[in-house]
């Protein structure tokens, strides 16, 4: 994926750091550990029936991955303060809408900027919703396109910002 593709996204300062001394650990101790995994599996022998082997190579897989999607958002991440308690809707938000009669809350934005220790959902501010309510106000309407084809209309009653 080249930069021009890419699509930046919001970050506050708060998880901008977090994931670049996450990405930071993968890139050093975290490949270290794993390739002395790898080594002490290796020396254990045959490898086509080495579990080990084959678990610690799954990981080391799976940890590159994280290096590189890591890398790719913060080199695009727009990274800003917490965003004003004004009843707009923007990312960095927790969102509440009114969704055929059912109230709906979210956090709109990455999924990175909410803590582990969190569960809240997130909507990604480039989805069809994401994009009908950002930049609305508490109490406006917004319609977007389903997957499905059809159209659903969400009313705003509730936007503050994100707490970790």
């Amino acid at each position: 994926m080249s930069d021009t593709t890419a699509q930046a996204s919001y970050l506050t300062q708060e998880a901008y750091d977090r994931l670049e001394a996450e990405l930071q650990h993968l890139s050093t101790e975290g490949r270290s550990e794993i390739s002395k995994r790898i080594e002490a599996a290796r020396d254990e022998g045959d490898l086509r029936e080495n579990g080990g082997y084959h678990a610690a190579k799954e990981e080391q897989g799976k940890m590159e991955a994280r290096i590189r999607q890591l890398t790719q958002l913060l080199r695009t991440a727009t990274v800003g303060e917490t965003p004003p308690d004004d009843g707009v809707v923007e990312p960095g938000m927790v969102v509440t809408v009114d969704m055929f009669g059912d109230d709906l809350t979210f956090l709109l934005g990455n999924r990175e900027i909410r803590g582990d220790d969190d569960d809240i959902d997130v909507y990604s501010d480039k989805s069809p919703l994401g994009e009908a309510i950002n930049g609305k106000k508490v109490g406006d309407e917004a319609s977007y396109t389903a997957p499905n084809g059809k159209t659903i209309t969400v009313k705003i009653t509730n936007a503050k910002p994100y707490e970790a």
